[in-house]
């Protein structure tokens, strides 16, 4: 038989954050590669075209780079609170962001939305079931 010791919540969570963050860089980067992307990036036709659009798109890059490290440092019921609100949060993006890109060069994006919204309700999950500290005697 192998061990298979207990892992400890928080370091679950931030691997979680950590998976997520990768799809994402992945994700962004493989767009590069769609047919006429570089040039819409050139040009400044692409979909993030304004200052405030970049801010959101990067607010909400900088959650799940954030939650990584919060979820190994924060206290655990601030902790479960943020990992429940921000996995909600960002599983209705990518779900979002997923049925929105139904074309054929964009079958990749679907896929990395598909295992994103996989791992933002794991997160949701694991943090909703956070182990509770025995009674003391």
């Amino acid at each position: 038989m192998f061990e298979n010791p207990n892992i400890n919540i928080k370091l679950k969570l931030s691997a979680l954050w950590t998976s997520l963050m990768v799809l994402y860089i992945y994700g962004d980067y493989f767009e590069l590669y769609v047919p006429g992307k570089v040039e819409k990036l050139i040009n400044g036709t692409a979909k993030l075209d304004s200052p405030t659009l970049l801010l959101i798109a990067s607010i909400l890059i900088a959650i799940p780079a954030f939650m990584i490290a919060l979820s190994i440092l924060l206290k655990p019921k601030i902790n479960r609170l943020l990992n429940i609100i921000f996995g909600i949060l960002l599983t209705m993006i990518v779900i979002l962001v997923g049925s929105n890109s139904l074309y054929e060069w964009y079958s990749f994006y679907v896929l990395y939305a598909f295992l994103e919204a996989i791992i933002t309700i794991s997160i949701v999950w694991n943090a909703w079931k956070w182990p509770k500290k025995p009674p003391s005697d």
